[in-house]
């Protein structure tokens, strides 16, 4: 039977995340360390942050980060993360769906693995451009269309699922530096990297 993934609710993945079915070990996402380990630390907002692996990893390498998600279980486990590893972050339980974070403030912003409908997606797409500073970076991944039929795992809800043309045609005032499909285990991802 296929991995059944949470729906877009917040009751949904305090459960996922209670139920420990996340076996990452704290381990940031590979893509996230391939294209932010060169960048220069400064301030970085992970939304949809979850049990904040990649958000501890960034705080580990001297950002100063603010962890965004909805799940309280999700961000208990980043506390645990984050006092286990030595380091400190700013977490902030808010839905993204109605979180606007500050304009132009941060060297980094990351959307990795968000599950929204394309039209709440733009939104929060759109508030994640105006966050980044001049000369900041946005990064986002997630599970692209193709991975319905073609790739491993992942959300079956097609409406959760884009490609890299679509994400990059929901970033205004930024260049697109990289927008391609990546592979992940079997699985197919879009990968989107921009910057101010």
């Amino acid at each position: 039977m296929p991995r059944q993934y949470p729906s877009v609710e917040r009751e949904d993945w305090n459960r996922k995340h209670a139920s420990g079915e996340h076996h990452f070990a704290g381990r940031p996402n590979r893509f996230l360390v391939a294209e932010a380990e060169g960048l220069e630390p400064g301030r970085a907002l992970d939304l949809a942050c979850g049990e904040g692996r990649n958000a501890v990893w960034l705080a580990e390498r001297g950002w100063q980060v603010t962890g965004v998600d909805f799940s309280d279980v999700g961000l208990a486990g980043a506390r645990r993360l984050a006092a286990d590893r030595g380091v400190e972050a700013d977490w902030l339980e808010a839905d993204l769906r109605e979180y606007v974070p500050e304009e132009a403030a941060y060297d980094l912003v990351t959307v990795l693995y968000l599950q929204l409908p394309g039209d709440e997606r733009c939104t929060v797409l759109e508030r994640a451009a105006r966050a980044v500073a001049p000369g900041g970076t946005l990064l986002v991944v997630g599970h692209d269309r193709e991975n319905l039929e073609h790739g491993v795992g992942g959300p079956r809800d097609p409406r959760v699922l884009f490609t890299p043309e679509e994400i990059a045609a929901e970033l205004p005032g930024l260049r697109i530096e990289k927008a391609e499909r990546v592979l992940r285990d079997g699985a197919i991802d879009a990968l989107v990297r921009a910057r101010r």
